[in-house]
């Protein structure tokens, strides 16, 4: 098992790949009809179909090399999320204080890339790991940085040179991708349907 960080599944078939956000409840309805809810994660986990995104033979040539380079569900790899892939929100540009990775302390130099989804009271942080390189925007109380630090793009680990002083907050701005996996071993292809809509080879998220 393997984790290939490059290249990344091809962008023209993840342009018109379906899938999103998944979550992990258990919900048990009483006999009164109320509803007792628990969440078993507390992170999110993305799910894709890729055949929805090829539309020619060569996009099915390409889905079938990565398919067999990867030996189905054996190697994860990077895919773009293109409703979801930035730092901002869908369309606006990223700046450096796009996300608020941490407040210094005068003493800690390493800082986790995160990205909050904020509704009302309700704010849920995703973990960010596989950044798009040469993306990164760093600012120190809104002041952009352009050195003292380096960011391992292959963990999201973002680490200062000297430690940012005490109060002062720490934000980013990013381009990432999802870490994923084929979820079949088996990758069963009509050459006469496949444009049709009628196939499904879905990919998930992998814990990285």
């Amino acid at each position: 098992m393997a984790f290939i960080e490059s290249p990344r599944f091809p962008d023209d078939i993840s342009y018109g790949s379906s899938g999103g956000a998944t979550w992990n409840t258990d919900v048990l309805i009483l006999k009164s009809g109320y509803e007792s809810r628990n969440a078993n994660w507390n992170q999110m986990r993305y799910r894709y179909n890729a055949a929805m995104g090829v539309r020619d033979n060569s996009q099915l040539d390409d889905l079938i090399q990565w398919f067999n380079a990867m030996q189905g569900r054996q190697h994860g790899f990077r895919f773009k999320d293109w409703t979801d892939y930035t730092s901002s929100t869908l369309g606006v540009a990223t700046t450096a204080e796009d996300q608020l990775i941490g407040v210094g302390d005068n003493a800690e130099t390493t800082f986790q890339l995160i990205k909050l989804y904020t509704q009302g009271s309700q704010t849920r942080t995703r973990v960010i790991s596989k950044i798009v390189a040469s993306s990164l925007k760093v600012a120190l109380d809104t002041v952009v940085q352009t050195s003292g630090f380096t960011l391992n793009y292959d963990t999201g680990i973002l680490t200062f040179t000297s430690p940012p002083a005490s109060s002062v907050d720490v934000t980013v701005g990013y381009e990432f991708d999802v870490p994923v996996r084929f979820d079949v071993d088996q990758l069963s292809i009509a050459i006469e349907h496949y444009q049709t809509g009628s196939l499904s080879v879905p990919l998930i998220e992998l814990r990285v």
